[in-house]
């Protein structure tokens, strides 16, 4: 992947800012990045992933996390999964994160680490998915700026919790 400087992004000195893929020595900023965001969603206690599990998902290949920094300091993030599309047979790029962190936002940061995600893919040109809460219309109105197509779908999520008392037999008819 090639490096995307950009030097619209404030720094005392006009510092330019660097998009680049992160690696398994970037594990700890990119821990600090996602405690960032989980905080400002106030979903900060479902972080399980450490540093040392960020090492070992920065080193798949189906894992993509680019950084945003400008001299050695990481300003934001966006990170994706390869997943197979079985309607389509092909893979798609599922964004999971955009963050870029509150003193640097505002000039295009986010604009651009999506964009340089989507770069990653360009060549076999695959679908790029995300989601977000329904209730966040200024994610909304940017996604729209950038060209994507929104669409309201419901996610549903079965924690095992929930799961395996039914695989385990334990269910009841007030379960059916």
């Amino acid at each position: 992947m090639t490096t995307t400087t950009a030097t619209n992004v404030p720094c005392s000195t006009a510092a330019a800012v660097t998009i680049r893929r992160a690696t398994p020595a970037d594990a700890a900023a990119v821990h600090a990045l996602v405690l960032a965001i989980a905080e400002l969603e106030g979903d900060l206690e479902h972080v399980q992933v450490t540093v040392e599990g960020w090492q070992d998902l920065l080193g798949r290949d189906d894992v993509t996390v680019l950084l945003a920094e400008q001299r050695g300091h990481a300003l934001g993030y966006v990170s994706a999964t390869r997943r197979l599309h079985l309607w389509s047979g092909t893979e798609l790029l599922a964004v999971d994160d955009v963050f870029v962190r509150e003193h640097a936002r505002g000039y295009g940061l986010g604009r651009q680490l999506l964009i340089a995600m989507a770069g990653t893919v360009a060549a076999e040109e695959l679908l790029v998915v995300w989601g977000m809460e329904p209730d966040n219309t200024g994610a909304q109105r940017f996604y729209r700026r950038l060209g994507a197509t929104l669409r309201p779908k419901v996610l549903a999520g079965w924690a095992p919790a929930a799961y395996l008392p039914l695989v385990h037999g334990e269910n009841s008819e007030e379960n059916r």
